[in-house]
C-alpha cells in the first residue's frame, strides 16, 4: 500500500504553523513519497526527499510540465498556456521559447547591470530609512518592479501606471486584486508585443516579439503569455525572498550582525536564505508513463508534487538542516530549480537581492518589528503580506 497522509499539504496555512518544520520531517522520515489527497487537486504524489525531488525535476522526459508546473488548476484542468510557455513546455520546446530571454538574464548581462541595481538598491533602502516606519514587503517589492521596467523597457510615460498594475497584480491582496491587475497588465503587453514587432528595440519584449522558431515568428498570444510569466517570476521570487530573508535576520540578530561584519560572504549568505526561505514551496509535473519512485508505482496521468521546502530541509542532502548556516558549502538547494527549468531569471534574482540585503546592512543599524507579520494564503509563492518595521539609521 502506498504511504499515505491525511496532511493536506496544499493548505496554504500549514505553511505559516510554527509546528510545520517537525511535522514535514516526520512525514519525510516515514516516506519520501506520499499520496496526498488534496482539497482542489484531487490525489497527488507528494515527493518530500532531496534525492526524489531531485529525480523528478531532472527527468523531463518521464515527468511533463505540459500538464502544468503548479496546484490549484483542480482535478483534471490543463492551464491555458500548455504547451506555448516556458514554464508549460518540455524540452526540446521549452528550449526553443527560453532562448530569446537568455541573453537578458546571461551571468555577463547581469554583471554589466549589476552596478545600476545596486545603486538602484540603495536608492530604495535610503528612502525607507528617511520614512522611519514602513512595510518592508512594500519597500522591497520597489526594486524588482523597477528592474522589470527597464527589461521590458517600458516607456517613462507608462511607468508609474505599469508599476501600479504589477503592484495590484503581483502584491494584490486577494485573488479577485490579482485578476484585475493581471487583466490590465495583459493589454498591455499585447499592445507593446504588436508595437515592437513592427518597430524592434533592445529590449526583452522586442526579442520575444521578433523571435522565430523554425523561421515562423512565435503568435502574439504566446508571447504576452511569457512575458506574463518573466514578470510573475521576476517580481515574486524576489519579492518574497528579500522580505522571507530580511524577516530571518530579525529573527537571528547573530547572523545580521555576521553579515555586518564581513565574516561570510553574500553569495554563500543569499543561497542559505534561498535554502531557508524556499519561498515557491513546491512544483508540479505529471508523469508521462507508468514508473516507480522510491518503490511506489507512479501511472501515466498521476500529478506528482515536488515540495522544494522538504527537500531542501532534508537531513540525507544537508548537514544540520535546520540550521541557517550562512557559509554553507556546499549548497546544492532546489529553492530555483533544477534540469531544464533551472529559473532562467536566477543570476538576476541574485543580483537583485544582493543588492537590497547589501544596502540594508549598509545604510540600517536596526530592524525593529513594530507589529505582527501577516503570511500571504499562497502555496506558489509563500511569503509575507505585512512586515511593519522601525529602521533605525546606521
Amino acid at each position: 500500500m502506498p504511504a499515505t497522509t491525511a496532511v493536506d499539504l496544499t493548505d496554504p496555512d500549514l505553511w505559516a504553523r510554527p509546528d510545520t518544520p517537525a511535522l514535514v520531517a516526520e512525514l519525510r522520515r516515514e516516506s519520501a513519497v506520499h499520496l496526498t489527497d488534496t482539497v482542489d487537486d484531487g490525489p497527488v504524489w507528494s515527493v518530500l526527499s532531496y534525492r526524489h525531488s531531485a529525480e523528478v525535476l531532472r527527468n523531463a522526459a518521464v515527468y511533463s510540465s505540459e500538464q502544468g508546473s503548479l496546484l490549484g488548476a483542480g482535478e483534471g484542468n490543463v492551464p491555458v498556456g500548455s504547451g506555448r510557455m516556458m514554464a508549460l513546455t518540455d524540452p526540446p520546446r521549452h528550449r526553443e521559447l527560453r532562448a530569446p530571454a537568455n541573453p537578458f538574464f546571461s551571468p555577463g548581462a547581469v554583471r554589466g547591470a549589476s552596478r545600476g541595481i545596486a545603486e538602484l538598491a540603495a536608492s530604495i533602502v535610503d528612502q525607507a530609512v528617511e520614512q522611519g516606519e514602513v512595510d518592508l514587503v512594500d519597500a522591497v517589492s520597489a526594486l524588482p518592479l523597477s528592474v522589470m521596467c527597464d527589461l521590458l523597457d517600458v516607456p517613462e510615460a507608462d511607468r508609474d501606471m505599469v508599476v501600479r498594475v504589477c503592484d495590484v497584480a503581483f502584491l494584490g491582496r486577494t485573488p479577485e486584486e490579482r485578476r484585475a491587475g493581471h487583466q490590465q497588465l495583459i493589454p498591455y503587453l499585447l499592445h507593446q508585443v504588436m508595437l515592437r514587432r513592427s518597430d524592434p528595440r533592445d529590449d526583452l519584449i522586442s526579442m520575444m516579439a521578433t523571435y522565430r522558431v523554425g523561421g515562423k515568428l512565435l503568435p502574439i498570444e504566446d508571447v504576452v503569455l511569457n512575458l506574463d510569466n518573466i514578470v510573475v517570476g521576476g517580481v515574486q521570487t524576489v519579492r518574497h525572498t528579500a522580505a522571507m530573508g530580511l524577516h530571518t535576520l530579525v529573527q537571528h540578530p547573530d547572523l545580521w550582525r555576521q553579515l555586518q561584519r564581513g565574516e561570510v560572504g553574500m553569495d554563500s549568505a543569499l543561497d542559505e536564505l534561498l535554502r531557508w526561505t524556499s519561498v515557491g514551496l513546491h512544483t508540479l509535473r505529471t508523469a508521462g508513463r507508468d514508473t516507480e519512485l522510491d518503490g511506489r508505482t507512479i501511472r501515466r496521468g498521476d500529478r506528482v508534487a515536488v515540495w522544494v521546502w522538504s527537500a531542501n530541509r532534508d537531513p540525507e542532502a544537508f548537514d544540520r538542516p535546520e540550521e541557517i548556516l550562512l557559509d554553507r558549502a556546499p549548497n546544492k538547494h532546489l529553492a530555483l530549480g533544477l534540469g531544464a527549468h533551472y529559473c532562467v531569471g536566477a543570476p538576476l534574482a541574485k543580483a537583485e537581492l544582493g543588492g537590497l540585503f547589501t544596502a540594508m546592512l549598509e545604510r540600517v543599524a536596526a530592524i525593529e518589528p513594530t507589529g505582527p507579520v501577516t503570511h500571504n494564503r499562497s502555496i506558489i509563492n509563500f511569503g509575507l503580506d505585512r512586515f511593519p518595521v522601525r529602521l533605525t539609521p546606521r
